[in-house]
């Protein structure tokens, strides 16, 4: 049997107040944030927060990602980063050095394979963990505890549950059963925002993996390989540059400024190198 599971995280104002969420099906999911973070370490914190919550099943974990910064840095750039003493190629210390080393420590022994989906293109689990990673983000930009979820508590075949590691476990403050009491009182589950397009209405079937394995067979990557980024950089500039301007919508910034921090440049430098 193979666990599927979403993890993804949420920035508002990148960094600012952030939220990451791991969901599995409306049973077994989790959600958290801090007051101030970037969205990369949302989205490693839902990566390594579903990696602790299932530490207690042998299955085998299939995690969708919609970060091609989170995959590389777990499959492709860790084992460097490790010899290296977690520097990175140009010597520089790794990013969120802490999240890289407990991720590395949680993953021994497991078996975990990462999937990328394209965000915000109707996945199911995708969409359901993205909701539950952005509504934290807002609880803490509203200064309220986020509702955290009932945690991993899948059944196993014998029909007894597997004890997770949830965040919070429900009533424990008088909670209700969808995490921490929401503003407007205990006992008062928590309602997703609509999700405009292909997802809007669906949340009561966003357990069905298969439709989101269907789908991102079909995706295309957002951005080049790591080594393809650096090609041309040693170039003489232009005798005459161009300037060029663009307009960007606020998740292809949200991108582009999670791919500036991953290569450790500002916005036009990572700009140019995807150029």
């Amino acid at each position: 049997m193979t666990i599927t599971a979403a993890a993804d995280g949420s920035a508002l104002g990148n960094p600012g107040p952030n939220g990451w969420a791991w969901y599995i099906d409306d049973e077994n999911w989790a959600a958290g944030g801090s007051p101030h973070g970037t969205n990369n370490q949302g989205e490693l914190q839902a990566v390594l927060e579903l990696l602790r919550a299932t530490a207690g099943t042998d299955e085998k974990l299939l995690i969708e990602c919609d970060s091609k910064y989170v995959i590389d840095s777990v499959t492709k750039w860790m084992p460097g980063w490790k010899r290296k003493g977690w520097r990175k190629s140009d010597g520089g210390p790794v990013l969120n050095r802490d999240l890289m080393e407990a991720l590395d420590e949680a993953m021994r022994g497991r078996d975990v394979e990462f999937s990328w989906v394209k965000g915000h293109a109707g996945h199911p689990l995708n969409e359901a963990a993205d909701q539950r990673a952005n509504a934290a983000a807002k609880a803490y930009q509203a200064k309220q505890e986020p509702r955290r979820g009932p945690g991993f508590t899948q059944a196993t075949d014998a029909g007894a549950a597997v004890a997770g590691s949830a965040p919070i476990a429900a009533g424990a403050r008088g909670d209700d059963a969808w995490g921490a009491a929401p503003a407007d009182g205990p006992g008062t589950p928590w309602v997703p925002e609509p999700v405009e397009g292909p997802t809007a209405g669906r949340f009561d079937k966003l357990s069905d993996p298969s439709a989101s394995a269907a789908a991102a067979s079909l995706a295309e990557p957002l951005w080049a390989e790591a080594s393809d980024l650096f090609d041309g950089l040693d170039d003489a500039p232009a005798d005459d540059p161009i300037e060029l301007r663009i307009t960007l919508s606020g998740d292809e910034h949200a991108r582009l400024t999670d791919l500036a921090e991953a290569q450790g440049v500002t916005l036009e430098e990572a700009l140019r190198r995807l150029i």
